[in-house]
């Protein structure tokens, strides 16, 4: 758990602090601290309210506990404790109540562990033994050699070919096969599925940060973004259609250029119509990926965005990639004849298995995931090393170059809009 980091606040910060809210939680407390060399004095009373007025005003330890009894609304209050923590901190809860939902949203708000009282010794001393084990261990980022950054923008040439499964399964490839910290940023912002597809709980980032692009930063990112596995982590939205949310782009623009800085991949499911309207979407990205089917409207959709990309933004590279390819006798044009019309060669061509998909949207799970042995992965598989491979090699529209500008020109649109208002 995350907080910015309060200048003047250099000191030699604390091991180990409790916040409990009575005295027979503290006394089950006290010799677990004692066992680990750390001073007994450090069990206080204050639950979370406690830990967020002392913490205010003071460091903030490597280990945190706080109970959760006399809170009304956990998963809610736990965010007023991250704006006070700084950068490291390792936050155990405990508390009374025992709903897997509230655990799974605890969770994902970025605290280590919640256990349930009365307290199990031995529980307790395995969970603080583990938060000991992660506050010593050295930073991935200090140790594994940094890879190029790879931004993709994955757009449907229309609605229904697969897109959004193509997009959230290319982000747990690249976070799980290949290893790589992954930021899935799902812009359609009233109908988004990524969290969907991955059961999780979509959160409200993706709004707070249309209402307020100042804010965006590697901050905000890590409050904001709902961590679905070590290495990938999704900002989407299910924000409510009767409230039209209107936005000039530039929140979205930040957002990817602050992925791009604190993610070595960033994969956007950017809607058709959100790209046609925001062009600088796609020009911050290394590759676009076209999918579509063979279908007549596809072909003729495809054509259109194909000599879209290559008038605003030629510096990208563009992929097209078919999905949900049938047998030729049940696809509504052949393969030939949809290249024919395209004037190009599909780059790639992925099979359809309708069980698979069926049992991903069941399960909560990428296809990518659940079907390792079906011939619709290997496809994706290799269409996740060809764009790695294109960031490697520096290819068109690398970051590298031109995230300097384009900070500089975001942060500069940012304080004319804000003066303005």
């Amino acid at each position: 758990m995350n907080a910015p980091w309060k200048p003047g606040m250099l000191t030699v910060r604390d091991p180990f602090l409790a916040f409990v809210s009575d005295e027979w939680t503290a006394e089950a407390i006290r010799p677990l601290v004692a066992e680990q060399g750390w001073s007994v004095d450090k069990v206080m009373k204050g639950g979370l309210s406690g830990a967020i007025q002392s913490l205010s005003v003071s460091a903030s330890p490597l280990i945190l506990l706080v109970d959760l009894t006399e809170t009304d609304d956990p998963a809610s209050e736990i965010n007023n404790l991250a704006e006070v923590c700084e950068p490291g901190t390792i936050v155990i809860a405990i508390g009374p109540v025992n709903d897997v939902r509230l655990y799974r949203s605890l969770v994902t708000s970025g605290l280590h562990d919640y256990l349930l009282k009365p307290l199990n010794p031995d529980q307790l001393r395995d969970t603080i033994g583990q938060a000991r084990a992660m506050a010593h261990a050295p930073r991935p980022l200090d140790t594994a050699p940094e890879k190029a950054p790879c931004t993709v923008a994955v757009v449907g040439v229309r609605g229904g070919v697969g897109a959004s499964t193509i997009a959230t399964s290319l982000g747990w490839l690249m976070a799980e096969r290949l290893e790589r910290t992954t930021a899935l940023l799902d812009l359609d912002v009233h109908f988004g599925t990524a969290a969907l597809a991955l059961d999780l709980e979509p959160g409200r980032g993706l709004v707070d940060a249309i209402d307020s692009p100042s804010r965006i930063d590697g901050l905000f990112l890590e409050r904001a973004m709902v961590k679905a596995s070590e290495k990938l982590a999704i900002l989407s939205a299910e924000a409510p259609i009767n409230a039209p949310i209107l936005t000039d782009g530039l929140a979205f623009a930040q957002l990817q250029e602050e992925m791009r800085l604190n993610f070595e991949t960033t994969i956007v499911d950017l809607p058709r119509g959100l790209m046609i309207q925001q062009p600088m979407l796609v020009g911050s990205a290394q590759t676009v990926v076209l999918v579509t089917d063979l279908t007549l409207a596809a072909a003729r959709d495809t054509i259109r965005l194909l000599a879209w990309a290559k008038a605003h933004a030629p510096q990208v590279t563009v992929l097209t990639v078919a999905n949900r390819v049938q047998p030729p006798a049940q696809s509504e044009i052949s393969q030939s004849d949809f290249e024919g019309s395209i004037e190009r060669a599909l780059d790639f061509v992925i099979p359809y298995d309708p069980k698979l998909v069926v049992q991903a949207a069941k399960v909560g799970k990428p296809i990518a995931e659940l079907g390792r042995t079906s011939r619709t992965i290997a496809p994706l598989i290799e269409l996740t090393q060809r764009l790695c491979a294109s960031a490697e090699g520096g290819g068109a529209g690398s970051p590298a170059r031109r995230r300097l500008l384009d900070r500089f020109d975001l942060k500069s649109l940012l304080n004319k809009r804000a003066r303005a208002d």
